[in-house]
């Protein structure tokens, strides 16, 4: 083997040692790739469920709108009847003050004067009653009197 031959052996040494270690770094390489394949497909993933959840929100979020939009317009029914009732309370209250200005003084004097003639009437019932009581009481004490001195 001349010299030329040696050093085209150890020059194809060389590039087999080059050419291996290029492929062993070209597979870490690769697995390398693989890795961030995976991890870019589960971050997709993810990305998809969030994006999921956030058109649920969405969703949930203009179902919302829809029923406050709903209440606002029974809130305005509620506030036309708050200002009937408030209305009609007014109308009641100037009644009433309209009744008592008009009836309310002649139903109290009537009433006074009922409570009065009641008074008076038991009154009156109590002392014929009490002067009966009285006299019988006397026409007994009499009789007893009587007998009590016909006996002695």
């Amino acid at each position: 083997m001349s010299a030329g031959a040696v050093a085209g052996l150890i020059a194809a040494g060389a590039f087999l040692v080059l050419a291996l270690f290029a492929s062993w770094a070209l597979l870490k390489l690769a697995k390398i790739f693989d890795e961030v394949a995976d991890r870019v497909r589960q971050t997709d993933r993810a990305i998809d469920e969030g994006t999921d959840r956030v058109r649920q929100a969405g969703t949930t979020v203009d179902e919302v709108n829809s029923a406050l939009s709903k209440v606002n317009v029974e809130l305005a029914r509620v506030d036309a009847i708050t200002a009937n009732v408030q209305s009609m309370t007014g109308n009641l209250s100037a009644l009433t003050s309209v009744f008592a200005a008009t009836l309310g003084g002649p139903v109290i004097k009537v009433a006074a004067f009922s409570y009065g003639v009641r008074k008076a009437s038991a009154a009156r019932a109590r002392g014929e009653v009490e002067s009966r009581v009285k006299a019988e009481l006397r026409s007994q004490n009499r009789g007893n009197q009587r007998r009590g001195r016909a006996r002695a």
